[in-house]
């Protein structure tokens, strides 16, 4: 093997020691590249994809870093918000939407999804395509296949990446994407994109890193089988009463919006909620309510000329009341301010 670990370390006897994962079990890798080969050979793909895909495996230590430390900081809501729906990503959605009006035109003809939701999720993923890859996959799945946490779903992936590559012409050695192994402009992983895939451009391939067409198409395509709604809206900011139970804020709990007017939500704007029966959540930055709530009381206690201690003004408490479309964006994204972040985007686009 020419080349084990790429610009990290070259490993040139069984026994390689580095700094990031201790010792190389250079048979383990041996082994990972050997069932690689079966499983790929099982699966009907090329010989030439499969020698492509192995002629040349690196081990790159800084990946399973990344894997093995990924950040538990978390941004409070608005910090979340103030990062990714800046006026910045805001304007350049507007251009992109001004460069491709007849694909995005398309995509909600075939598709239902309108462009500005296609561009909110573009937006986000690889801030409309001038997110730079860093890796090759091949090299960042068979390193996470040899790290071990989860080998099956990383050997999953470079096979459906070597049956992409297949099916559609591409140089497998070409394809690039991010340590964990999303690529394009909407950053699918392989199986994803083996399910959900559109050839947007009619060129007969399926290329969602160098296609913008492709990739507006296969969003589109995996929006409108995730159930996507044209017609109903993503969230809606609201306020609540000082005395809300926040408990009810992490949007598991569904009712009726009628069900929540009834128990004092209103617009953010202090108006009354329109009235439907339309079923929705709520999501609301627990953790900051809390620390607000705490705060206010410390305050009381501390003015001097508070009447009862006991009693402190409750701060304002604004919510998202979230329909059912900001739930199937949480099948692409689990996270609740990733969904939030999607529908504030998609509405300045509009």
């Amino acid at each position: 093997m020419a080349r084990l670990c790429g610009v990290a370390v070259f490993c040139l006897s069984p026994l390689c020691v580095h700094a990031a994962t201790g010792t190389f079990d250079i048979d383990r890798w041996y082994t990972i590249l050997e069932n690689v080969r079966t499983r790929a050979a099982e699966n009907n793909i090329s010989r030439e994809t499969i020698n492509d895909t192995l002629k040349s495996p690196a081990f790159i230590p800084s990946i399973v870093k990344s894997d093995r430390n990924q950040s538990e900081f978390r941004l409070t809501l608005d910090e979340y918000l103030a990062r990714t729906v800046n006026s910045r990503r805001i304007k350049n959605g507007r251009e992109m939407r001004e460069m491709y009006p007849t694909m995005l035109s398309r995509v909600q003809q075939r598709y239902g999804v309108q462009p500005h939701v296609i561009l909110a999720f573009w937006g986000l993923e690889s801030n409309y395509g001038s997110y730079k890859a860093a890796h090759k996959l091949t090299d960042a799945f068979l390193t996470l296949m040899y790290d071990g946490r989860r080998e099956t779903f990383f050997g999953n992936q470079l096979l459906a990446l070597m049956k992409i590559a297949d099916d559609n012409n591409l140089d497998i050695n070409d394809i690039r994407g991010s340590w964990a192994g999303a690529m394009g402009h909407f950053q699918f992983i392989p199986t994803t994109l083996a399910q959900y895939g559109a050839d947007g451009n009619g060129d007969g391939r399926i290329d969602i890193i160098h296609s913008v067409g492709d990739a507006m198409f296969s969003a589109g395509n995996y929006l409108n089988k995730l159930g996507w709604n044209p017609n109903e809206r993503i969230v809606r900011r609201v306020a609540l009463p000082a005395d809300f139970d926040i408990s009810l804020l992490d949007g598991k709990t569904k009712r009726p919006v009628s069900d929540w007017a009834m128990m004092g939500v209103v617009c953010d704007d202090g108006s009354a909620l329109p009235v439907s029966d339309m079923v929705a959540g709520l999501v609301g930055d627990v953790k900051t309510i809390q620390e607000m709530r705490a705060m206010a009381v410390q305050n009381a206690i501390s003015d001097p000329n508070a009447i009862d201690t006991d009693i402190a003004p409750q701060p304002v408490i604004y919510a998202y009341l979230t329909y059912p479309n900001f739930y199937r964006i949480k099948k692409w994204n689990s996270s609740n301010w990733y969904a939030i972040a999607i529908a504030t985007l998609a509405d300045e686009l509009k």
